[in-house]
C-alpha cells in the first residue's frame, strides 16, 4: 500500500469538528480490512461530526473509476456503523442481485476472520435468502441487502442507506428508498459509483444531480469526492489523453495499489477508447438534471419543410449511420433547384453487408462531395471495409458531430431546409432524443425511442454539404 494521497478532482466537504473515520479504518485494520490512503480520507471527510453529535453530512458521494475500491470503502463504513456506532439498521442496496449479493459474502467473510460473529445472534445471526441476505446483532443492530425496485425501501426505517452502483437510479426506486430515511435522527446515505454514460446507463440522474451539487460547493449537508479527468465527454479524450499515465495518476486513486499500470495498458489496448474514457478514467457522459429533454426539432416545424417537388443537386454530400442493431441507413444531401438545402434517405435496410455495394454505386454515380460518417458511433467499425474498398470516408469527431446537429436545427428554424417527408425521417424525429456534448448536443441513441441513423445520416451529410464550394448544380435522379 502507498502512503501518498491522490486527491479527487472534485472535493467539496462541509466543515465538521471531528471525524469517526478513524474507527471504522481501525475496525477494518482488526480484521484484515487495510485501507489504503485515499479510502483513509473518504472516511476521514464523511464520516465527519459536528459539535451537536450528528453527521456533518447527510449525503455522501464518491465517483471513481471501477476497481478503486469503493466496495472497501463502504465494508468500513458498514462495519463500523454495525459494531461501533449506534445505527440501528443499515441497507445496502444495488441494481443487480449478485452485486449485492457479494457484498454481503464479503463483509460475512470479514465478520468470521475477525472473529465478530460472536456479537451476531445465536439464532438467525446470519440471514440467508434469495433477495433477504443480512446481519442480526445481539443488540438489536440489523442491516439488510436489497435488490434495488420501486416498492423495495417501502415499509422500514433505517440510519444508513448504501446506493451502490450509483449510476443506476432510478426515480421509482430512489422515491421509495430516500424517505426511509425521514424518520430518523442522525441518517446518511452514500452514493458509490463511477461516471454515468448516458448511451449505457438508463437511469443516471438521481447520480448526476448529486454530483452537480457536488461541484456547485454550495451544500452543507453534502461531501462528494470525484477522481476523474476533466474532460468535456468521453469524446473529448483524445488517443494521448487516454495513453497518458499522469492522466491515470489523476483518475485512479489505486494506480500502483490493486490497479498495475500493466493492466491499464492491456484495457487500453483492448477496450474502445469511449468505454476506457468512461469506465477507467471517469469521463461521463452525465445527463441533464432539470427534467426537460433537449430536443430543439419540434416535429411540427419539421413537418412544414416537406417539399414533394424538391430535386437535390450535385455536387452532393453522402453520410452512412449504423444502428447498434446494425441496420444501416445513407443520408445524402446539398442543394435543391431553388437554392435551398435539401437532405434525404438514399437506403435504409437491416444489416451492413450492402452498404459498401451502395456507397461504392453511388461514389460512381455521382462523385460525391465528400462521403462522412460519426467516428465514434457504430458506423466507425464499418470503416475499414469501407475504406478497403476503395470509398474514402471522413471520420467526423464528437465536436464535429455536435455542430452539425446544431447546423440541422439552424436550417429548420430558418425554415431554409427542404426534405421529402419521407417515413423514415419522420419516425426518427419524432422518437429522437439528444444528450449533452459541452455546451451543445448531439442525438442519443441509447435514450431514443427508434431508429435514428436516418436522422443522424442526414444530419451528417447536410453538415458535410455546408462545405460544397457555391457553383452550378446539375440535379441528381436517383
Amino acid at each position: 500500500m502507498t502512503a501518498t494521497l491522490t486527491r479527487p478532482r472534485v472535493e467539496h466537504v462541509p466543515e465538521y469538528e471531528r471525524s469517526l473515520g478513524s474507527e471504522a479504518v481501525e475496525l477494518g485494520r482488526s480484521v484484515g480490512l487495510i485501507a489504503d490512503a485515499h479510502q483513509e480520507h473518504v472516511l476521514e471527510v464523511a464520516c465527519g461530526v459536528r459539535p451537536d453529535g450528528r453527521w456533518s453530512a447527510f449525503e455522501v458521494g464518491v465517483c471513481e473509476p471501477r476497481q478503486n475500491g469503493k466496495g472497501g470503502i463502504l465494508e468500513l463504513r458498514e462495519l463500523a456503523g454495525m459494531f461501533l456506532w449506534p445505527e440501528r439498521l443499515l441497507v445496502h442496496s444495488a441494481h443487480e442481485f449478485r452485486t449485492s449479493l457479494e457484498h454481503f459474502y464479503r463483509l460475512q467473510e470479514l465478520i468470521e476472520e475477525g472473529h465478530l460473529q460472536s456479537k451476531l445472534k445465536d439464532r438467525g445471526g446470519v440471514i440467508r435468502g434469495h433477495g433477504e441476505e443480512g446481519f442480526a446483532l445481539k443488540d438489536g443492530t440489523r442491516m439488510h441487502f436489497r435488490t434495488r425496485t420501486k416498492k423495495g425501501g417501502r415499509g422500514f426505517s433505517c440510519d444508513f442507506l448504501a446506493l451502490d452502483e450509483a449510476m443506476i437510479i432510478s426515480e421509482a426506486m430512489f422515491g421509495a428508498l430516500l424517505p426511509t430515511l425521514r424518520a430518523r435522527e442522525n441518517p446518511q446515505i452514500w452514493y458509490m459509483g463511477s461516471a454515468v454514460d448516458q448511451e449505457i446507463h438508463e437511469h443516471g440522474v438521481v447520480f448526476a444531480r448529486a454530483r452537480e451539487r457536488g461541484l456547485e460547493a454550495r451544500d452543507p449537508n453534502l461531501v462528494y469526492l470525484e477522481w476523474s479527468v476533466d474532460a468535456d465527454g468521453p469524446e473529448a479524450v483524445t488517443e494521448d489523453m487516454a495513453a497518458n499515465e499522469e492522466l491515470w495518476e489523476v483518475s485512479n486513486p489505486a494506480l500502483d495499489v490493486r490497479i498495475s499500470r500493466e493492466h491499464m495498458r492491456k484495457e487500453l489496448a483492448t477496450l474502445d477508447r469511449r468505454t476506457f474514457a468512461v469506465e477507467l478514467l471517469c469521463v461521463g457522459d452525465w445527463p441533464r438534471t432539470d427534467g426537460t429533454r433537449l430536443n430543439p426539432i419540434l416535429p411540427t416545424e419539421w413537418d412544414a419543410l416537406v417539399d414533394t417537388t424538391s430535386v437535390l443537386q450535385d455536387p452532393i454530400t453522402l453520410a452512412y449511420d449504423v444502428s447498434p442493431e446494425r441496420k444501416c441507413s445513407i443520408g445524402a444531401a446539398g442543394r435543391n433547384q431553388h437554392g435551398d438545402w435539401h437532405v434525404e434517405v438514399i437506403a435504409q435496410w437491416p444489416g451492413t453487408g450492402w452498404l459498401v455495394d451502395k456507397l461504392l454505386e453511388l461514389r460512381d454515380a455521382h462523385d460525391p462531395f465528400e462521403i462522412v460518417c460519426d467516428g465514434y458511433g457504430p458506423a466507425a467499425s464499418m470503416v475499414k471495409k469501407v475504406l478497403e474498398a476503395g470509398v474514402d470516408v471522413r471520420l467526423l469527431t464528437s465536436g464535429e458531430h455536435a455542430q452539425a446537429c446544431g447546423q440541422l436545427a439552424d436550417v429548420v428554424t430558418q425554415r431554409t431546409l427542404r426534405h421529402l417527408g419521407s417515413s423514415d425521417l419522420q419516425h426518427a424525429i419524432r422518437g429522437a432524443a439528444t444528450r449533452p456534448l459541452g455546451d451543445a448536443w448531439a442525438w442519443s441513441r441509447k435514450n431514443s425511442t427508434v431508429d435514428i441513423s436516418p436522422l443522424v445520416a442526414a444530419t451528417l451529410a447536410l453538415s458535410a454539404a455546408r462545405g460544397i464550394p457555391e457553383d452550378d448544380s446539375d440535379p441528381v435522379i436517383w
